[in-house]
């Protein structure tokens, strides 16, 4: 798996969260998304890498500026997570 942080410029609410996280889970095959305005980040957890230019677009048609895409390997921490190999 893969986490992806993407920096966000523009959600001032809660409401602008959802609808960032709408537009991803619509577009892509993702296993979690969140959002934070406080952050002004977006984290996607995903099987397989997304193309940033593509994600980049997804987000700017919500009217959001996307300043930053960081992606790292994803392993599931916690007691299950050790044992689900």
């Amino acid at each position: 798996m893969v986490k992806i942080v993407v920096g966000i410029e523009g959600m001032a609410c809660s409401m602008c969260e959802a609808h960032i996280n709408e537009a991803v889970r619509n577009a892509f095959q993702v296993k979690k998304v969140t959002s934070s305005h406080t952050k002004k980040q977006t984290v996607i957890l995903a099987e397989k890498d997304i193309p940033e230019q593509e994600l980049k677009s997804v987000v700017a048609k919500t009217g959001y500026n996307v300043v930053s895409v960081r992606s790292e390997p994803y392993e599931k921490k916690g007691l299950f997570g050790r044992f689900g190999r």
